[in-house]
């Protein structure tokens, strides 16, 4: 399940959608408006299957995150290319499919790809 922050703006939504790519965001499908970050947020996806969320908040980049249940991925790029990269993203070799999503915490930003997952001691790097 691919689940947005209510950070991620409609037009934005809406063109990860017109791309087919199935989406739940927080406050519409999933969870409530205003939900608070790490305090209401992980304890949903915990409750989730298999979960990646995207957010343009940068307190789920933190390496502590990581569980086998979900995926954070926090967006450090310009709002207006939010589906672009979420796209990219998604097809990227090591993150296409929820298996190899899970139990990572990840930054994407213009140049790359930056992630944590469960048990390591440095992030990986991936260039675009």
């Amino acid at each position: 399940m691919i689940v947005l922050d209510e950070n991620i703006d409609e037009p934005q939504r809406r063109r990860l959608e017109m791309w087919r790519i199935r989406v739940r965001q927080i406050g519409v499908e999933v969870g409530r408006l205003g939900m608070k970050d790490l305090n209401e947020i992980i304890p949903l996806l915990h409750g989730l299957r298999s979960s990646t969320f995207f957010t343009r908040d940068r307190d789920f980049y933190e390496p502590g995150l990581a569980h086998r249940n979900y995926c954070l991925v926090y967006l450090d790029i310009e709002p207006g290319e939010t589906a672009q990269f979420v796209r990219a993203f998604l097809r990227r070799q090591g993150f296409r499919t929820q298996a190899e999503r899970l139990g990572k915490v990840v930054r994407v930003h213009q140049t790359g790809i930056t992630y944590w997952h469960v048990g390591a001691s440095r992030p990986a790097r991936v260039r675009w």
